[in-house]
């Protein structure tokens, strides 16, 4: 995995764990309109970066679409990455 890679992986990282802490908050605090803002900031620039992700480097997740023959396991696994 090269670095440009492995840098865009850990934005991918990054801005997860953001909408997961984010959701967690709204479900307690659902009217917070500037939670929610936040949150489809941050959905809006995952689904940016997966795309960009997967159009480059093949598949995310099993879910993705993927080009014959099947690309979501010639990526490496999580264990395999080197950070």
């Amino acid at each position: 995995m090269d670095s440009k890679q492995l840098d865009m992986l850990k934005e991918i990282m990054e801005i997860c764990f953001c909408l997961t802490d984010i959701n967690l908050y709204l479900d307690t605090h659902p009217n917070d309109e500037r939670a929610v803002a936040l949150h489809n900031t941050f959905s809006k620039k995952y689904k940016e970066l997966t795309n960009m992700y997967s159009m480059k480097y093949g598949p995310l997740t099993n879910y993705d679409l993927s080009k014959y023959p099947w690309e979501y396991t010639k990526s490496p696994w999580p264990w395999e990455i080197e950070y």
